[in-house]
């Protein structure tokens, strides 16, 4: 018995039904945001990264925002699983008060930045031969970006109506705004007819802030001002935009985008949770491979459930609690990248997938 589903779109379940699963095929790693949920893909992304299989016919690019650009920019380091390491536990082990402020808080996410990325690995890990970041940012507008409580809290109760009317009104209040390191910006960026927003190339400067920026959380945590080659701004949760996966990263119909989820349900943006209409356009789901844990695995977790955000409410007055809990899912979701690297080079991976 496995503890993961893998789910992929009509393209990608064609090639797989075909010709099984080629990991030089798989040419973007995509991680989506919503804060500590990241902690169950942890065990996946380790094993990818110790065994070596990405990355090997060619750069792979690693797309996130918010959680996902934090996971992926541990990636393209000297010791990639080291910086991840140090990530998870920097995380896990941080905790907040009532009484913090929103730049407290921003004080807080660059010290846990601070801590696995290193300012000397940075012009190792712009340079690396097997993997491209592109770290996905929101740069608030208008009056989104206030950083007065009062006035930012409209901002976010506005943007929420014109997210619930289309969102393509989004824009409005906040552009996309892509880092990425490599000779040209990704595909999916240059594609016009459903990218909104604008590229900037990732550097030394501004790699910890974009990258801090990307996790900034309206209202809770204070936006990153300003970034190093970025337009003039307050950048914000690249999740606010793009929470979940919402674009075609593919260039041709061979190529795949793998895609570990915590949830079988894809939400394209942030307050599109509460909209069960609301989902990726089958293009940007063709060439996708998805996995995401059993039911069955996210009932033996601490408390039958996924580590969210709740949990700093929850145990705010025992955050021991909550950070035993953290480090227990963690440590469960260990094997589910050993059990999807099993399906793969066993070949069972045809029996198993199923049409998203």
């Amino acid at each position: 018995m496995i503890d993961i589903h893998v789910k992929a779109g009509e393209k990608a379940y064609r090639i797989i039904k075909d010709g099984g699963f080629d990991w030089n095929g798989i040419t973007t790693y995509f991680a989506p945001a919503g804060g500590p949920k990241w902690l169950v893909a942890s065990g996946f992304d380790l094993t990818l990264l110790k065994s070596g299989l990405l990355g090997n016919g060619g750069p792979v690019l690693l797309v996130g925002a918010s959680a996902g650009a934090w996971r992926f920019a541990a990636w393209p380091q000297p010791e990639p699983g080291k910086s991840y390491r140090a990530l998870m536990d920097t995380y896990i082990n941080t905790s907040y008060q009532k009484k913090d402020t929103p730049q407290r808080v921003l004080q807080s996410l660059q010290d846990i930045v601070d801590t696995y990325l290193e300012d000397d690995a940075l012009p190792f890990a712009l340079h690396h031969k097997n993997y491209r970041l592109a770290i996905i940012t929101a740069r608030a507008r208008h009056i989104l970006a206030s950083d007065a409580k009062f006035t930012q809290m409209t901002g976010v109760g506005i943007f929420y109506l014109l997210n619930m009317i289309s969102r393509s009104q989004i824009h409005h209040l906040a552009e996309r705004v892509v880092f990425y390191n490599g000779t040209k910006p990704p595909y999916f960026c240059l594609n016009t007819d459903t990218f909104k927003g604008r590229c900037v190339p990732l550097n030394e400067i501004n790699f910890k802030y974009a990258v801090v920026a990307s996790g900034a959380m309206p209202i809770y945590v204070a936006g990153v001002r300003n970034i190093y080659g970025a337009p003039v701004g307050n950048y914000r949760d690249g999740g606010l935009i793009d929470y979940n996966l919402c674009h075609r990263f593919n260039a041709r119909d061979e190529e795949m985008t793998l895609f570990f989820h915590h949830q079988e349900r894809i939400i394209p943006g942030w307050f599109d949770k509460r909209f069960k209409s609301r989902k990726p356009s089958p293009e940007a789901l063709d060439n996708v491979v998805m996995v995401y844990p059993t039911d069955a695995f996210v009932g033996r977790l601490p408390n039958a459930k996924v580590p969210d955000r709740e949990d700093f409410r929850t145990y705010l007055k025992d955050p021991d609690l909550r950070i035993k809990n953290w480090r227990k899912a963690a440590d469960m979701a260990e094997p589910l990248g050993e059990q999807f690297v099993e399906l793969v080079e066993s070949g069972r991976i045809r029996d198993v997938v199923e049409k998203m």
